[in-house]
């Protein structure tokens, strides 16, 4: 075990200091061998030790210190050691005796202790940090040494030591625990700003993908609603839309106002088109040509009349193409209430309509015209209702179209709150339409026209009640998205026939007479007063032979016959006197 220590030794025990044990840091600790005769002797290191706290007996007395010198001990550290004592105690210091660590016989020169780690080590800190150090054991030397190599050596000495001499100590570090919680806490805090980073940069990411998103959705319901320039379907231009009217859906109601005082209707279709998010009202002149489910030539406002509603919207869809979901019979009352509900309506009026109620010239107009005007209920069915003398039906078709187009700006676009607004008018409706879908229906056309996307457009209709090829591109085709089919004016001669008898049951005899004899019949109503003869007039010359054939099967005189004006949807038109005879 202590081969290399005795290689370094060999036997000679004539060296002036001698093991006498270790400290706390496990290096060894000497002592100086007295001097006796001998100036001197030779050095066991195995001899006489005494382990007894720090210090030694120099005379192995079992730990009993004798004379007046203390145990010493020598320290590695900055102090140098004690210098050597004179046991005999002569008052003298003894010469300092020089060491031979390899038993060569011949004295070394003074050297000082040294540390061959430069450092002194202190019995006051605690070791904390798991990492052991290998301390070299340090000889006691004279007073005087020579300077250490740059491994903590005397100069040209050189040290074998044994295993025994070396003790493994966790090295001291008072500090380690707060270099530890500041590495701790720069690691944190570099995570804690590296994710910061981290989210900052998927928040950029996200933002970015929810811009791109937004703009592609934004592109893509323009390039579905058609309305990114340039990129309309060349079938469809004129609506702006990428879709052609035919696939496009439409949701269509009818609504007649009846004029429950004058008396007379005006009609309208009210559209949605969900496709390209626009809504229509479509005026229908009264003089729209219809055809009956008999193939009997009648006009809108006969229909209305006669047929009443369900006859009337399948004649309606039959000429324009169209497919109504639904009749609305608004009677001018209901559109007074309906007014009232909402708030009173704003219209620019084209004209003063007059106060009915007047008694004296010059009163004031119960509506004024003018921009912005605001109608209450009262005063909208009124504007909506008037017809100035000699004025043509289209312009107070017109009339009631603006008021329709006002209350729909006014109507909640709530479904529920607009159902709740139909429901107080406590209306009778068409079983073909309920509260509820009328409201909602309504509801969405009250967010159309706030927004904007409405518009009036009136039908246009030729003299003779058939639709012109301008009706048929403009209304019939873009609003409508149908196809006209007027009822042909060479199928049958249309008979226009008007009351002048004073019978009443002179129409209907009038009536079945012309269809046997292969006309078509139109009811020209009941004139106010009566005349004497009747008369059968014709507008086209073509017709003349018609106008005679027409008098000839009501058993008329062919002297009735005569060219002047007639109905717009009539090739002849008729007038019963009192000297028609259904009979004859």
């Amino acid at each position: 075990m202590n081969d290399r220590y005795d290689a370094g030794h060999g036997d000679n025990h004539d060296d002036q200091y001698q093991l006498v044990g270790y400290d706390e840091y496990g290096r060894p600790v000497y002592q100086q061998i007295p001097q006796q005769q001998t100036p001197q002797q030779p050095y066991d290191p195995y001899a006489q030790q005494t382990q007894q706290g720090y210090g030694y007996d120099p005379y192995a007395a079992g730990g009993q210190q004798t004379g007046q010198y203390p145990a010493q001990t020598y320290d590695t550290g900055s102090q140098r050691p004690v210098p050597p004592y004179d046991p005999y105690d002569t008052g003298q210091q003894a010469p300092v005796p020089s060491y031979d660590p390899y038993g060569t016989g011949q004295q070394a020169p003074v050297q000082q202790p040294y540390d061959p780690y430069g450092r002194a080590a202190t019995s006051a800190q605690q070791p904390r940090v798991a990492e052991q150090t290998a301390y070299i054991p340090q000889q006691a030397g004279p007073a005087e040494a020579a300077e250490p190599d740059s491994h903590g050596r005397p100069d040209g000495a050189e040290r074998d030591y044994h295993t025994e001499q070396f003790s493994f100590v966790e090295e001291p570090d008072g500090d380690s625990e707060d270099v530890i919680d500041w590495l701790n806490f720069t690691e944190n805090r570099t995570e804690r700003r590296e994710e910061a980073k981290r989210r900052a940069r998927s928040r950029l990411v996200a933002l970015v993908v929810v811009l791109a998103l937004t703009a592609v959705g934004g592109v893509g319901y323009l390039w579905y609603a058609g309305k990114l320039p340039g990129l309309s379907s060349k079938s469809d231009s004129a609506t702006g839309t990428g879709t052609s009217v035919a696939a496009q859906n439409r949701d269509v109601i009818v609504v007649h106002l009846h004029n429950t005082k004058s008396g007379g209707t005006s009609t309208a279709l009210l559209v949605d088109n969900t496709t390209t998010q626009q809504g229509t009202t479509v005026l229908l002149p009264n003089s729209l040509a219809l055809t009956d489910d008999d193939g009997t030539t009648t006009t809108l406002a006969k229909s209305v009349d006669d047929d009443g509603s369900s006859g009337t919207r399948e004649a309606i869809d039959t000429v324009l193409g169209t497919q109504i979901q639904g009749t609305w019979r608004l009677d001018t009352p209901y559109l007074q209430n309906l007014v009232d509900l909402v708030g009173n309506i704003d219209v620019d009026t084209n004209t003063d309509v007059p106060d009915p109620a007047a008694k004296k010239k010059g009163t004031a107009p119960l509506v004024n015209k003018g921009e912005d005007q605001t109608l209450s209920g009262k005063t909208a069915v009124a504007y909506a209702t008037y017809r100035a003398s000699g004025e043509a039906q289209n312009a107070q078709l017109e009339r009631f179209g603006q008021v329709m187009q006002a209350v729909l700006r006014k109507l909640s676009s709530d479904a529920g709150a607009a159902t709740t607004t139909v429901q107080t008018l406590a209306q009778i409706l068409d079983p073909s339409l309920t509260d509820k879908d009328l409201g909602t229906f309504l509801a969405k056309l009250a967010d159309l026209a706030k927004g904007g996307d409405y518009k009036t457009a009136l039908l246009p209709v030729q003299t003779d009640g058939t639709l012109s090829a301008q009706a048929s591109d403009s209304v019939v085709k873009d609003v409508l998205g149908g196809t006209a089919k007027s009822p042909d004016k060479d199928a049958a001669v249309r008979v226009s026939v008007q009351n002048a008898s004073g019978a009443k049951d002179n129409t209907e005899k009038a009536r079945v007479v012309l269809l046997n004899g292969g006309f078509t019949f139109l009811e020209g109503g009941t004139a106010s007063g009566t005349q004497a003869a009747s008369k059968v007039v014709y507008a086209d010359a073509a017709d003349k032979e018609n106008a005679t054939e027409v008098a000839k099967t009501l058993g008329l005189p062919t002297s009735a016959v005569s060219k002047g004006r007639t109905t717009s949807n009539a090739n002849v038109s008729v007038v019963l006197g009192q000297n028609y005879d259904p009979s004859s």
